[in-house]
């Protein structure tokens, strides 16, 4: 990588509103930080209640004069395929970006962010001009038809851990539509939001369709999810903000929401299973991105017959992960996104040794070299973890793998349903039945068989429980960006 383009030179940014670049009322900033280093990046405006009402209000108008979702749909279609070729063609930028903004990998951020981001807008393109009524037989002598129209203005509030891909699984989908949206990143990790809303702007969407306003959750935030002209917010984040979101909507127009929370997955090794690519995928499952992953199979549920020699062996290779700067090719893991959450992630590990479960690997902060100025921590295993222990019940969103141990398929069925949680889940065996039929009795949103973190643009994501409700990618998170009309005709 060319040294410039890895140490860029950022100026602080501003508010994305109507079109242009705007200060906050207040001129408050946040420090934007590079979590690998401790070092500032860059400072955002630290928007309030007035901030928030003014990307509303743009947003109204771009949605009241028809702008975009007046426009024809054949033009729609083009200018989201457009945004998804500049995703692609910039996409050495974006990835240094996330990786300097997240503390992630470069590689990872290459690989795992920037492509997907690119595909979901190909994949919504074509949905522009595929979103249909339907006519149904009704009695009398009546026609009635349904049209399916965009829900209005949309508030989007989305995580740390994915920036730009987030943002784009909830705005591809509303701009297929024909709504307008008002984004507020992660006042951590914006940088890629922005350059999203460049993006949108280069390809043609008209002013006022695309604002980004950046702020904290109790400000910008809660003003989003109260104010009385957003029709909906798309949530991705804790399972305590969706409780406040839902507050709000109740106490001020109804909104309707869709939320992506957290979850506590449940990956689950039969002895009969390709163990060598379980362990793979067990391996990555957990410690891709840090841990730091909604789908993360931080709880590993394996047969007693071969627990301990599995477990052993991960283990192992977690010893030899190399952790370390995000921009060396040859880190395999990066640092976590802050202080706070790596004080988090090392407070979980204490309480794990303190209830007893049995540490293998990592279980520390990681200070070698360099690395001492970034939030680093050791991939991190427990042994002989008991489905009622605190590592086993919430979600740490860090590079701590839980080992538990099992009988047969009907108890491992219960313990990956003993958590609050439902995003995803995995099931490792090659009897067909027994694959199908947890298939049927997990309660998540995914089950993968033979495989973990499966991810396509046209496949829905989304939780059962408390991991959410409401579905991204696919048809389906349509349904929640559209409004359905009934028409009746008297013939």
């Amino acid at each position: 990588m060319d040294a410039a383009l890895a140490r860029p030179d950022l100026k602080p940014l501003k508010l994305y509103i109507d079109g242009r670049w705007a200060e906050s009322a207040s001129g408050r900033t946040i420090a934007v930080m590079n979590p690998a280093t401790g070092e500032q990046l860059t400072t955002v405006p630290d928007a309030n209640a007035e901030d928030i009402d003014r990307a509303v209000r743009a947003a109204r108008r771009a949605f009241e004069t028809g702008v975009w979702r007046k426009m024809d749909v054949s033009a729609r279609e083009r200018i989201i395929w457009r945004i998804g070729e500049l995703i692609e063609k910039n996409k050495e930028e974006l990835g240094l970006f996330e990786s300097l903004n997240n503390g992630k990998t470069f590689q990872e951020a290459l690989r795992g962010d920037i492509p997907p981001t690119a595909d979901i807008f190909y994949y919504y393109a074509g949905w522009a001009r595929k979103i249909y009524g339907e006519t149904i037989p009704v009695d009398g002598p009546y026609l009635n038809y349904t049209l399916r129209e965009p829900v209005g203005v949309v508030g989007m509030i989305t995580a740390w851990n994915y920036p730009i891909l987030l943002a784009g699984w909830k705005v591809a989908p509303a701009l297929a539509a024909g709504c307008t949206m008002v984004i507020k990143p992660s006042e951590m990790t914006p940088l890629t939001t922005f350059k999203l809303a460049e993006y949108c702007r280069e390809a043609g969407v008209p002013d006022g369709v695309v604002n980004v306003v950046t702020g904290y959750g109790p400000t910008a935030g809660e003003a989003l999810g109260r104010h009385m002209d957003v029709d909906k917010v798309a949530f991705t984040g804790s399972v305590r903000t969706a409780r406040a979101l839902m507050k709000a909507s109740g106490e001020s127009n109804l909104k309707r929401l869709s939320l992506e929370l957290g979850g506590k997955s449940p990956n689950i090794i039969f002895p009969d299973a390709d163990l060598e690519k379980a362990a793979r995928a067990a391996f990555w499952g957990i410690y891709a991105n840090k841990g730091e992953v909604c789908s993360a199979g931080s709880r590993l549920l394996v047969h007693e017959k071969i627990y301990d020699e599995f477990v052993g062996n991960l283990a192992q290779l977690a010893k030899k992960m190399k952790v370390g700067d995000p921009l060396d090719p040859a880190s395999e893991m990066g640092s976590q996104i802050s202080q706070t959450q790596m004080d988090r992630i090392l407070g979980y590990i204490e309480t794990g040794r303190s209830e007893g479960a049995r540490l293998l690997a990592g279980g520390e902060r990681d200070v070698e070299g360099s690395k001492s100025k970034g939030f680093y921590v050791k991939p991190t295993v427990f042994a002989d973890v008991q489905p009622r222990m605190k590592i086993a019940q919430e979600e740490i969103f860090g590079p701590v793998l839980a080992a538990l141990k099992f009988r047969d398929a009907e108890e491992a069925a219960e313990i990956a349903n003993a958590t609050i949680y439902g995003l995803v889940s995995a099931v490792w065996t090659r009897d067909i039945g027994v694959a199908h039929r947890l298939a049927q009795q997990i309660k998540a949103g995914s089950v993968w068989i033979n495989a973990y973190n499966c991810f396509d643009s046209s496949s829905p994501f989304g939780g059962y429980k408390q991991s959410g409700f409401g579905r991204e990618m696919g048809p389906h998170a349509l349904e929640s960006y559209t409004q359905v009309k009934s028409v009746w005709v008297a013939l």
